[in-house]
Protein backbone atom coordinates (compact mmCIF):
# COMPACT_ATOMS: atom_id res chain seq x y z
CA UNK A 1 0.00 0.00 0.00
CA UNK A 2 1.19 3.70 -0.78
CA UNK A 3 1.39 6.13 2.54
CA UNK A 4 -1.29 8.76 2.16
CA UNK A 5 0.28 12.17 2.65
CA UNK A 6 -2.54 13.02 4.54
CA UNK A 7 -1.77 17.37 3.92
CA UNK A 8 -4.21 18.46 6.25
CA UNK A 9 -2.53 16.16 9.32
CA UNK A 10 -5.41 15.14 11.11
CA UNK A 11 -6.76 12.47 8.12
CA UNK A 12 -7.97 8.94 9.28
CA UNK A 13 -6.30 7.31 6.78
CA UNK A 14 -2.71 6.46 6.53
CA UNK A 15 -2.51 4.51 2.78
CA UNK A 16 -4.19 3.23 -0.11
CA UNK A 17 -4.00 0.75 -2.97
CA UNK A 18 -5.48 1.99 -5.76
CA UNK A 19 -6.63 -0.35 -8.73
CA UNK A 20 -8.64 -0.31 -11.98
CA UNK A 21 -12.00 -0.64 -10.24
CA UNK A 22 -11.26 -0.53 -6.65
CA UNK A 23 -9.43 1.73 -3.86
CA UNK A 24 -8.24 -0.24 -0.59
CA UNK A 25 -7.98 2.61 2.12
CA UNK A 26 -6.37 1.41 5.41
CA UNK A 27 -7.44 3.51 8.49
CA UNK A 28 -5.16 4.43 11.90
CA UNK A 29 -6.51 1.47 13.37
CA UNK A 30 -5.58 -0.84 11.26
CA UNK A 31 -8.58 -1.66 9.49
CA UNK A 32 -8.79 -1.92 5.62
CA UNK A 33 -11.76 -0.86 3.68
CA UNK A 34 -12.20 -2.27 -0.73
CA UNK A 35 -14.42 0.50 -2.28
CA UNK A 36 -15.20 -0.91 -5.78
CA UNK A 37 -17.29 -0.05 -8.73
CA UNK A 38 -20.01 -2.40 -7.53
CA UNK A 39 -20.35 -1.41 -3.60
CA UNK A 40 -19.75 2.39 -3.96
CA UNK A 41 -20.18 3.48 -7.65
CA UNK A 42 -17.16 4.29 -10.61
CA UNK A 43 -17.83 7.80 -10.01
CA UNK A 44 -17.00 8.01 -6.22
CA UNK A 45 -14.37 5.59 -6.78
CA UNK A 46 -13.29 7.43 -9.33
CA UNK A 47 -13.04 10.63 -6.67
CA UNK A 48 -11.70 8.93 -3.91
CA UNK A 49 -8.69 7.51 -6.12
CA UNK A 50 -7.93 11.22 -7.40
CA UNK A 51 -8.76 12.43 -3.42
CA UNK A 52 -5.99 9.73 -2.50
CA UNK A 53 -3.12 10.67 -4.90
CA UNK A 54 -3.59 14.42 -3.94
CA UNK A 55 -3.49 13.59 -0.25
CA UNK A 56 -6.01 15.78 0.95
CA UNK A 57 -9.64 15.09 1.55
CA UNK A 58 -9.98 11.06 1.14
CA UNK A 59 -11.33 10.35 4.88
CA UNK A 60 -13.75 13.49 4.57
CA UNK A 61 -15.25 12.27 1.64
CA UNK A 62 -15.94 8.63 2.82
CA UNK A 63 -17.57 9.57 5.61
CA UNK A 64 -19.76 11.96 4.10
CA UNK A 65 -20.41 10.83 0.76
CA UNK A 66 -19.46 7.00 0.15
CA UNK A 67 -19.81 5.95 4.40
CA UNK A 68 -20.64 2.26 4.36
CA UNK A 69 -20.74 1.12 0.70
CA UNK A 70 -17.55 -0.75 1.16
CA UNK A 71 -17.22 -4.49 -0.54
CA UNK A 72 -15.59 -5.62 2.60
CA UNK A 73 -13.08 -4.98 5.30
CA UNK A 74 -9.97 -6.44 6.79
CA UNK A 75 -7.14 -5.54 10.18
Amino acid sequence: MKRYANRSGNSGVVAYEIGPDFIDVKFQDGWVYVYNYASAGASQVERMKTLAASGQGLCTYISQRVKTNFESKHP
